[in-house]
């Protein structure tokens, strides 16, 4: 059977073992320890956040985030609707109420119209949000000059949840440093891997340490194990950390082969009636994946497109369907950018994410555009 291609496999830099090794020849392959305090100090610099604290995932880091802003049970939170679960799934740790905000074109983040509106019907219930969760999508920064100002104008504090922007930036300073706390995620997919894990980023010296007493159990620090609090087992390993220092080397480089990948698409599928997921001008993406949607008067469908690339064993997949369509969530409100409809909802209704990673070859790039120029042609 043909070789598999992904859609975003995990790229081993080859520094990984280096920091892996050192934890072995040192006995730190328990939870915490040397590569996980420098994993911390290293994303920190690099983002340019003054604090970091190494999780087992990005959804512990929102969750956490959460409990940190005081989001108890019946207060509403606000999230960005096209989105993964994990974005949105802590609220409800929490038993808070989630209200999720539509898309804007520009980005394909969260609008700033919608999210307007949303707080001047929160204000009217008297009863504004603890936190926006504000998504950066599929590696793109979303329009902070626009949205930032309305979340200060009614005092709400907002989480940066930069679990697929890594590297980005707006305005030329990263994604990652806009929330009073800021979320990435090293699953195995993304553009860097730890294999598994996250970490949350902040100024907030107090606020990182509370947030690190309750991913280590609430363990008070007395000599035996004394619990005032309820906590979590979140911390990060140092094997992982070790992993994702070496991969944290390679992260520019990573940026620059995914960007490759995509204006590859871009130039075989010019011709097609295909829009690519635009990209914000006042930011730098990390490319993490490219997207593309379908013209509505197109034959072709997404669904054509996935099944014919299944059957050549390859890896796509829809647009990430809206947390307000989801069965989980059909209950809670959704305000949209327009009176016409959810931007997101037809995104995900014409959208694909194309295989993108950063070790695909150029066999395998080829395999992938030939395959979707046949449907086309042949369509």
């Amino acid at each position: 059977m043909n070789k598999r291609i992904y859609l975003s496999p995990p790229h081993v830099s080859g520094y990984e073992m280096r920091y892996v090794q050192e934890a072995f020849d040192t006995n730190w392959i328990a939870p915490l320890g040397p590569n996980v305090t420098a994993f911390e100090e290293e994303l920190s610099e690099y983002v340019g956040v003054k604090h970091g604290l190494a999780l087992s995932s990005g959804t512990a880091g929102v969750h956490l985030a959460l409990r940190c802003l005081g989001v108890e049970q019946g207060d509403y939170v606000f999230c960005s609707s096209l989105t993964f679960a994990g974005s949105c799934n802590p609220i409800l740790y929490q038993k808070a109420i989630p209200v999720f905000i539509d898309s804007e074109p520009e980005s394909w983040n969260m609008s700033p119209t919608a999210l307007e509106k949303a707080l001047i019907w929160a204000k009217q219930e008297n009863k504004l949000p603890k936190a926006v969760i504000i998504v950066d999508l599929y590696g793109q920064s979303a329009d902070y000059e626009r949205l930032l100002p309305i979340c200060e104008h009614y005092g709400v504090p907002v989480i940066e949840d930069a679990a697929e922007a890594l590297g980005a930036s707006y305005r030329g300073k990263k994604c990652g440093t806009y929330g009073v706390y800021n979320i990435f995620s090293f699953n195995g997919n993304k553009i860097i891997t730890t294999s598994g894990g996250g970490m949350i980023l902040s100024n907030d010296h107090e606020g990182i340490e509370k947030m690190k007493f309750w991913a280590t159990q609430a363990r008070e620090p007395v000599r035996h194990y004394e619990h005032k609090e309820i906590g979590y087992n979140y911390r990060m390993s140092n094997i992982c950390a070790g992993i994702g220092r070496g991969q944290l080397a390679a992260l520019d480089k990573r940026i620059s082969e995914r960007k490759a990948v995509r204006q590859q698409y871009v130039e075989a599928f010019k011709n097609l009636p295909v829009e690519f997921m635009p990209i914000l001008q006042k930011g730098s993406p990390n490319y993490w994946l490219t997207v593309l949607t379908v013209q509505e008067n197109c034959r072709i469908r997404p669904e054509n497109i996935m099944v014919a690339l299944e059957e050549k064993n390859i890896e796509s997949r829809p647009i990430w369907k809206p947390m307000h369509l989801q069965p989980i969530y059909q209950p809670y409100p959704f305000f949209s950018h327009t009176n016409q409809g959810s931007l997101g909802e037809s995104l995900f209704m014409k959208g694909i994410c194309l295989p993108s990673g950063s070790s695909m070859t150029c066999s395998e790039l080829e395999k992938v555009i030939d395959t979707i120029m046949k449907i086309f042609h042949e369509g």
